[in-house]
């Protein structure tokens, strides 16, 4: 039950930010290249704040850690995620519009993305808190319904972050090394909390 938990939270769109933007690009112009290195450097740690939940799930899964744990671990995972997203939310409304054309609804669509994706999580780590974990058959029952709601909330529309992602903004974001994707072999910078 959990590998697929796992798998759910490892191939969504929980990285999509990351990956879609580890491409390159040729565009040279100053003023979006600025725009992109402003939201980028406060990107990174959130990026890395999430793959480090990310870590923490799938080792308690490949762990074959108690409920308890499992409750423990992702609950805390779901929060920092939830975190990270509202983060980037911010870097990207306070960085103001792309100087490209479209680029206020642009950033707006990508500011409500990334803010209904820190409220997706902050509910998946309610919907954790609340799992019996001293009955293993409803812990598992809980469980599968929180991976298929995550499965969900993966594939849901992340047409706004793409959006963000494509053209001159896209190609300018994609040669900023705090948009790049966080290596898998990086140290963690926070420890899961126990």
């Amino acid at each position: 039950m959990n590998k697929k938990f796992a798998a759910a939270l490892s191939g969504g769109a929980v990285l999509a930010m990351a990956m879609t933007l580890s491409g390159c690009g040729d565009d040279e112009d100053d003023k979006v290249d600025d725009w992109a290195k402003t939201v980028c450097d406060q990107v990174q740690p959130q990026l890395k704040k999430i793959s480090d939940a990310n870590a923490s799930i799938q080792k308690q899964t490949a762990d074959n850690s108690k409920p308890v744990d499992v409750q423990r671990t992702d609950s805390a995972a779901f929060q920092q995620i939830s975190d990270a997203y509202k983060a980037m939310g911010s870097a990207v409304d306070k960085a103001g519009a792309p100087p490209v054309e479209g680029g206020e609804t642009t950033q707006k669509d990508a500011v409500k993305e990334l803010n209904a994706s820190s409220a997706a999580y902050a509910d998946l780590r309610r919907q954790v808190d609340a799992l019996n974990t001293k009955d293993q058959a409803k812990f598992a029952d809980g469980l599968k319904g929180i991976a298929d709601e995550l499965d969900k909330i993966s594939k849901s529309g992340d047409e706004a972050l793409q959006k963000l992602q494509s053209g001159e903004v896209g190609e300018a974001m994609a040669k900023q090394p705090g948009c790049q994707k966080p290596s898998p072999g990086a140290s963690k910078t926070e420890a899961p909390k126990a």
